[in-house]
C-alpha cells in the first residue's frame, strides 16, 4: 500500500492524506487499526451465547464482507497480523464463558482455539477467493465450522477426562 495508490483509489492528489499521514506506515497502521474495530464490531453483533462459536462465524462474516482487507491482513506477511499474546489471552477468557467448554484448561482451551484458528482462517481464505461453490451459503458455512468445532471440543474432552 502506498499513499500513492491510496490517493489514486480514492479519485484525489496525496495532499491530503499528507495532511493526516506522514508515510504510508502510518497510514498502513491506522487502516489495520481501523480494521480491527471492524472485525471487534461484527464480533459482538454474533452474540448468540456461544464465544467461541462467535468467533468463527466473525472470521467468515468479515471475510465474506472484506474480503480485500482480508486477504491483505491474512493472505500476505504483515507484521501487523502476527501472532498476538494479549489477543489469544482474551479470546480464551471469552472461551471460559462458553457453557460448551466447562471444565477445560487454559491450556486446553488454547489448543482448541489454535486447531480451529486453523480450520477457520482456511474456510476465510476460501470464502475471500470465492473457492466455494457459488451456493455454499454462510449457514452452510457455520454449519461445517460448527461440525469441526464439536469434533476438536470432543476430542479435547475425551482427553481431559484421561488425565
Amino acid at each position: 500500500m502506498t499513499i500513492r495508490k491510496v490517493a489514486e483509489k480514492l479519485g484525489g492528489s496525496i495532499a491530503p492524506i499528507y495532511v493526516n499521514f506522514k508515510e504510508a506506515g502510518e497510514l498502513v497502521e491506522e487502516v489495520f487499526q481501523r480494521t480491527l474495530t471492524v472485525s471487534r464490531q461484527i464480533l459482538l453483533e454474533q452474540n448468540s451465547g456461544h464465544p467461541f462459536h462467535d468467533i468463527g462465524a466473525a472470521s467468515i462474516r468479515f471475510a465474506r464482507e472484506y474480503p480485500v482487507l482480508f486477504r491483505d491482513l491474512v493472505m500476505k506477511k504483515n507484521d501487523q497480523a502476527k501472532y498476538n499474546e494479549a489477543e489469544t489471552q482474551g479470546f480464551i477468557q471469552m472461551m471460559r464463558t462458553d457453557p460448551d467448554l466447562n471444565g477445560l484448561t487454559d491450556d486446553e482451551l488454547g489448543m482448541i482455539l489454535l486447531k480451529m484458528k486453523m480450520f477457520q482462517v482456511g474456510m476465510s481464505v476460501m470464502v475471500a477467493n470465492e473457492l466455494l461453490p457459488d451456493h455454499y451459503t454462510e449457514e452452510q458455512m457455520i454449519q461445517l465450522l460448527n461440525s469441526a468445532a464439536e469434533d476438536v471440543i470432543s476430542t479435547a474432552k475425551r482427553s481431559s477426562e484421561k488425565s
